[in-house]
C-alpha cells in the first residue's frame, strides 16, 4: 500500500537555508556588477543569467513557472526602480526636454507599436492581437537599463534628460496598450485607447505631482527623530503616489516618478544618505526582478523563436525606433546626430518582459510563444546595444568633455529648535571654488562657513583662508537664507569667485 507524501511545515532550519540562499544569489549578483561595468553590458544580462543558472535547465533545477506571482513582483520592483531613477533625476537637465519626452512617450510609442505589429504580422506569420501585444510590449524603453547605462556615458545634458524622462514616462501608455490587447473580447477602437491613455496619464500626473510637493513640504518642515527616518519616509511617499495614482484609476508608474522627481529636487534634509538608501534599493529590487524573469524562462523551448524574436527586433532597432524618434522630435528641429543616438539608445529591458506574462495570466493563445519571442530578443539587442553606445556618442561627437565641472556635495540636516540648518559642503576636484577665500563666497547674510575639514583634520577658518579640493565645509544658515545660501555655494562651484559676472551668482 503506498504512502502518500505530506507537506512538511516551514521550520527555522528551512528559513536558514532559504536566508543562505539568497544571501549568496546577492553576492554573486553584486559580484556581477563589477563585471558588469568594467564590460559595459548592462547588469540585467548578467542578473537574467544568474536566474536561468539556478533554473531547470541549469545548474540549480529549480522549477518555477508563475507568471502570476512574476508579473506581482516585477510591478513592485519597477515601482521602487522608477523611484530610485526620479530621485535621482536632475530637474534642470530634463526641463528643456520635456515636451520632446512626452512626445517620444506618446506619439513615438504609437508609430513603433503600429511597425512592429506590422513586421510581426506579415514576416513573422502572427494574428494580429499577438502581434500587436508584441508591438506594444517592445515599445517601452526600459528605467533600470537606461538608468544605469546612460549615468555611465558622457552625453550632453539634454539628451541624457529626454531619455530618461521617456523611460519614466512611456511604461504608462504602454501597460494601458498591453492590457487592453491583452483583454478577451474584441479590442477597443483606437480613439476609445487614446481617450483612456490620456486620462490615466492626467490622472497620474496629478497625483504624482500632489504627493510629492506635499511630502517635499512635510519633510522640509518637520523634524523626524533620526536621520535614517528620512530615506523610509521618502520611499515611503513614493509608494504612496503609485497606489493613489492605481487606486483611482491612474497611472501609477507615471505617478510614482514624477512624485520621486519632485522630492529629489526639494533639497531635502540628509539628502546623500536617502540617496544612498535608494540607490540599494533600487539594486535590490534589479536583481531580485532579473533573477526571478530568468528562473520563469525555460531555454530549451526557445529554439523554434530565436529566428522570429531576431527578425522583429531588427525591425524595431532599425525601423521602428529610428521612425518613432523622427516623427516624435520632428516639431522640436533636434539635430540629426542627437536623433540617431536616441535611436540607438532606446534600451529594453526588464519591463518588456514583465509585460510579456500579461497575456500569459490573461490565457491569450500563444502568449508563451510571445513571451520566449519578448526575452530572446531583450537579450541579443541589450547585448548589441549597451556596450556600442559610448562608441556611437563619440563617432557623432556628442560624448561629452570630462572637464566639464563637477558639483557639489550639499547635505542638509535641519536644526528644528535654532530654526536653522547646518550644510555639509564636499568640494569635489573639477569643482572652481578650489583657491576661492571665504570672504569670496559672498555668502548671505545669516549664513557663515564654521568650520573646514582638511586632511582629516579641522579647524576654524578666517575670512582669509583659501579652500581646496577634497575640503568639507560645514555651513550654519538661517532657515529664511538656506536656499540662498546653497545657490550661491554651488554658483562659486560652477563659476568661481567671478560668478556674478558670469550670469551664476544664485542669491546673494
Amino acid at each position: 500500500m503506498g504512502t502518500t507524501r505530506r507537506e512538511q511545515p516551514l521550520t527555522v532550519h528551512h528559513l536558514n537555508q532559504l536566508l543562505l540562499v539568497c544571501s549568496l544569489v546577492l553576492l554573486v549578483a553584486v559580484a556581477a556588477v563589477r563585471i558588469s561595468s568594467r564590460s559595459g553590458l548592462p547588469s540585467l544580462l548578467v542578473y537574467l543569467g544568474i536566474g536561468v543558472a539556478m533554473g531547470q535547465d541549469g545548474i540549480g533545477d529549480v522549477h518555477f513557472d508563475s507568471a502570476e506571482l512574476t508579473q506581482v513582483i516585477g510591478y513592485a520592483a519597477l515601482v521602487v526602480i522608477l523611484a530610485e531613477g526620479g530621485l535621482g533625476t536632475k530637474w534642470k537637465e530634463i526641463r528643456p526636454g520635456l515636451p520632446a519626452a512626452s512626445s517620444l512617450a506618446l506619439v513615438g510609442v504609437s508609430v513603433s507599436v503600429g511597425v512592429t505589429a506590422t513586421a510581426a504580422h506579415y514576416l513573422i506569420g502572427l494574428e494580429w492581437r499577438q502581434a500587436l501585444i508584441i508591438g506594444a510590449v517592445v515599445s517601452s524603453t526600459d528605467a533600470a537599463a537606461v538608468f544605469s547605462v546612460l549615468r555611465k556615458v558622457p552625453l550632453p545634458s539634454r539628451v541624457t534628460g529626454i531619455l530618461e524622462a521617456e523611460s519614466g514616462f512611456n511604461d504608462a501608455p504602454v501597460v494601458i496598450l498591453v492590457v487592453a490587447f491583452s483583454t478577451a473580447g474584441p479590442v477597443d477602437h483606437w480613439y476609445h485607447l487614446i481617450g483612456e491613455i490620456a486620462l490615466e496619464l492626467a490622472i497620474g500626473a496629478a497625483i504624482g505631482l500632489a504627493v510629492g510637493f506635499l511630502g517635499a513640504y512635510g519633510l522640509r518642515h518637520v523634524a523626524l527623530p533620526a536621520s535614517g527616518l528620512y530615506p523610509i519616509a521618502v520611499m515611503a511617499i513614493a509608494v504612496t503616489a503609485y497606489a493613489g495614482g492605481a487606486l483611482v484609476h491612474g497611472s501609477g508608474f507615471l505617478a510614482v516618478y514624477l512624485a520621486s522627481m519632485v522630492l529629489g529636487n526639494a533639497k531635502l534634509p540628509h539628502w546623500p544618505a536617502t540617496r544612498g538608501f535608494a540607490d540599494g534599493l533600487g539594486w535590490i529590487a534589479q536583481i531580485g526582478m532579473f533573477v526571478l524573469l530568468g528562473l520563469l524562462v525555460t531555454p530549451h523551448e526557445m529554439g523554434d523563436d530565436i529566428w522570429p524574436a531576431l527578425v522583429i527586433g531588427l525591425v524595431l532597432t532599425m525601423v521602428a525606433r529610428p521612425l518613432s524618434v523622427v516623427l516624435a522630435l520632428l516639431p522640436f528641429r533636434m539635430p540629426w546626430q542627437e536623433q540617431a543616438l536616441m535611436s540607438w539608445a532606446g534600451l529594453r529591458g526588464a519591463v518588456p518582459i514583465i509585460l510579456a506574462t500579461i497575456p500569459m495570466v490573461s490565457g491569450i493563445e500563444g502568449s508563451l510563444r510571445i513571451f520566449n519571442i519578448v526575452f530572446v530578443l531583450v537579450v541579443v539587442y541589450t547585448l548589441v546595444q549597451g556596450p556600442t553606445l559610448p562608441w556611437l556618442a563619440r563617432r557623432l561627437g556628442l560624448s561629452k568633455s570630462d572637464s566639464e565641472t563637477a558639483d557639489l556635495g550639499i547635505e542638509s540636516a535641519p536644526l528644528e529648535r535654532l530654526r536653522g540648518h547646518l550644510l555639509s559642503v564636499a568640494i569635489p576636484d573639477g569643482s572652481k571654488m578650489h583657491g576661492v577665500e571665504i570672504n569670496e563666497l559672498r555668502l548671505p547674510p545669516g549664513a557663515a562657513v564654521t568650520l573646514v575639514v582638511r586632511g582629516g583634520e579641522s579647524f576654524v577658518p578666517l575670512p582669509t583662508t583659501v579652500l581646496r579640493r577634497d575640503d568639507e565645509l560645514l555651513v550654519v544658515a538661517t532657515d529664511p537664507v538656506r536656499d540662498a545660501a546653497e545657490r550661491r555655494l554651488r554658483a562659486v562651484g560652477q563659476g568661481g569667485k567671478l560668478a556674478d559676472w558670469l550670469g551664476t551668482g544664485g542669491g546673494r
